[in-house]
C-alpha cells in the first residue's frame, strides 16, 4: 500500500491573513521570537496494494482538485510501506 502526503502552501507572494492572525496571537501566549508564520493544509491520500503510477495519480488530484494553482503550489510526497519497500 502507498500513502501519499500532499502539502498545499499560499505562493509566498499570497497574503495568508490565518498565518497573520496567529502571528499576532503568539505575544499573548508570550511567544515572542517568530517572524512569520503560513498556513496550509495537509493530505493523506491511501491508494490500493496495486494502484499503478501513484505518484503521478497524487499530482493531478493536487494539481486539479487539492490546490488552486494561481495562488497555492503543493508537494507530493509518496511513503511506501516499509514492508513493501524491503
Amino acid at each position: 500500500m502507498a500513502r501519499v502526503v500532499v502539502d498545499v502552501m499560499l505562493k509566498s507572494e499570497i497574503l495568508d491573513p490565518q498565518g497573520e492572525a496567529v502571528l499576532g496571537a503568539l505575544p499573548r501566549l508570550g511567544v515572542t521570537d517568530v517572524a512569520s508564520v503560513r498556513i496550509g493544509k495537509r493530505v493523506e491520500i491511501e491508494f490500493d496494494e496495486n494502484a499503478q503510477n501513484v505518484e503521478e495519480q497524487s499530482r493531478v488530484i493536487a494539481d486539479q482538485l487539492l490546490a488552486n494553482p494561481v495562488i497555492e503550489s503543493f508537494t507530493v510526497s509518496v511513503e511506501r510501506d516499509p514492508v513493501e519497500a524491503a
